[in-house]
């Protein structure tokens, strides 16, 4: 018996062969200089014990480059072409590769299956950094893509101390500047359609939502929160539930425009006016928002620059031949219209600390500042969803 087994050898089973880590098995077979002579025989024999041969072997002992880098969303094709959110990221991420002669590789990964093909894929050094949208929270791929020694760039994060490198926008100050607005309307009774709670751009916004609430002086209620998922559909279930439980709502922020406009179709059904008798805020800024009748007011986020951002932070990693430590944080802008700029209710609360400038179809700056905003509220992001999850039996 030679010691060879059936299917492709994987690095991690030369790695347990040879005794040694990973990283050292990608040295020696990189020809890398800064490895002993005993672990190179040692993964040299485990090598040809299993018989594992690295795909483009040439390539990387020679030290060239493939010139290509991998957009990885793990979604449906359903959900990657219904999201504008997807098509303005992939569009930044697109135009900045362009100007560095990068080949761009869109790959869906939409199953265990799928991960793992796509881990072998990476372990075969057929691309030279990875760009990571739309990430769930108990998701290995960003630290495994890491232990195989690629440089990684994720659109979000995962935690609050998301250790990978990330660009990301602030969602705690879009949520309390949306809370923020519709208290300045008049509104009281502000539900929200979260997005999915295993995910911490939704935690966040959730978060932003109860601080703006509590900066105006309106208690929470469990009743005017309604967990979606980022789809129309999502945005339609929630909202249903939402008028179910509190009939009497007058303002709903949705956690997206996608969400907002499954809202909005739910309201008319029921007979409410939006902004009469539902003031309705979104995020993104999306094409969505600007074709809905009325259109609508939403938190905008600068989707392309945050994909120009990533490209540049990964080609500059993978140029200097390290991790990009640094996480940037975006600001979003204010994008006011018609789904929420009714005339304002007389003896309302008002908000303080924002502004929107512009009226109908204007913009302003977020005034908060972020890194305040995550001091103050950081913790109670995950606190908020596991309160949800509650309330809503999951």
């Amino acid at each position: 018996m030679n010691g060879r087994q059936s299917g492709r050898p994987t690095l991690e089973q030369v790695a347990a062969r040879a005794g040694v880590g990973r990283g050292t098995v990608s040295r020696v077979i990189n020809g890398s200089p800064r490895v002993s002579e005993r672990a190179r025989t040692a993964v040299a024999r485990a090598v040809a014990e299993l018989g594992y041969v690295p795909n483009q072997a040439a390539r990387a002992l020679a030290g060239s480059r493939t010139d290509a880098i991998a957009l990885v969303i793990p979604e449906t094709e359903a959900r990657l072409f219904a999201e504008p959110y997807f098509l303005g990221l992939i569009r930044g991420v697109s135009a900045e590769l362009a100007a560095s002669d990068k080949q761009l590789l869109l790959t869906l990964v939409r199953s265990e299956q799928e991960r793992q093909r796509f881990e072998q894929y990476l372990a075969a050094q057929r691309v030279d950094g990875v760009l990571l949208a739309s990430v769930h929270g108990d998701d290995p791929l960003p630290d495994r893509i890491g232990e195989l020694g690629l440089p990684v760039v994720m659109n979000g994060r995962r935690t609050e101390a998301e250790p990978v490198p990330y660009v990301d926008s602030d969602n705690i100050g879009a949520g309390r500047a949306a809370v923020a607005h519709l208290v300045g309307r008049g509104r009281s009774r502000i539900a929200t359609v979260t997005g999915p709670l295993d995910m911490y751009v939704a935690r966040a916004r959730l978060g932003g939502y109860r601080a703006g609430l509590a900066e105006a002086g309106l208690a929470p209620d469990e009743g005017l929160v309604a967990a979606g998922d980022f789809t129309e559909e999502g945005g339609r279930r929630a909202t249903r539930l939402l008028l179910d439980r509190r009939p009497d709502l007058d303002a709903v922020f949705a956690a997206s425009d996608v969400m907002a406009a499954g809202a909005r179709a739910v309201l008319r059904e029921a007979g409410r006016r939006v902004p009469e008798d539902v003031a309705l805020v979104g995020v993104d800024d999306s094409p969505v928002a600007r074709l809905m009748d009325p259109p609508l007011t939403s938190v905008r986020q600068p989707i392309e620059e945050m994909g120009r951002t990533m490209a540049r932070m990964l080609v500059r990693g993978i140029a200097e031949e390290r991790r990009t430590p640094p996480h940037p944080v975006r600001q979003p802008e204010w994008g006011g219209r018609g789904s929420s700029w009714g005339t304002p209710r007389p003896g309302g609360p008002r908000a303080e600390g924002f502004a929107v400038r512009g009226g109908r179809g204007g913009a302003a700056p977020m005034s908060a500042d972020w890194r305040r905003l995550h001091r103050a509220d950081g913790r109670g992001v995950e606190r908020d969803a596991r309160d949800l999850r509650r309330t809503n039996g999951t």
